[in-house]
């Protein structure tokens, strides 16, 4: 890849949703119940950057902390 094409900052990312979903007053919990998850780990991966939301939880995501999905991934 050439040094102009943009890569998703995991680790940025990660601490942005973190901080989103404190911001937003949510709990793990309550993006776990609305994502359809019976555990919290996948967005426990998600906040430390060890994975990604696919993108069907990233638009649910957007929409429950009420921004677009660009103000959510960092870009490097």
């Amino acid at each position: 890849m050439s040094s102009d094409t943009p890569t998703i900052n995991m680790a940025a990312t990660g601490a942005n949703i973190k901080a989103l979903i404190k911001n937003k007053g949510l709990r793990v919990a309550d993006v776990q119940i609305r994502c359809g998850f019976n555990t919290p780990q996948a967005i426990f991966k998600w906040m430390r950057g060890d994975a990604m939301p696919s993108i069907d939880n990233m638009v649910i995501l957007a929409h429950l902390l009420d921004v677009t999905i660009d103000k959510i991934i960092i870009l490097n």
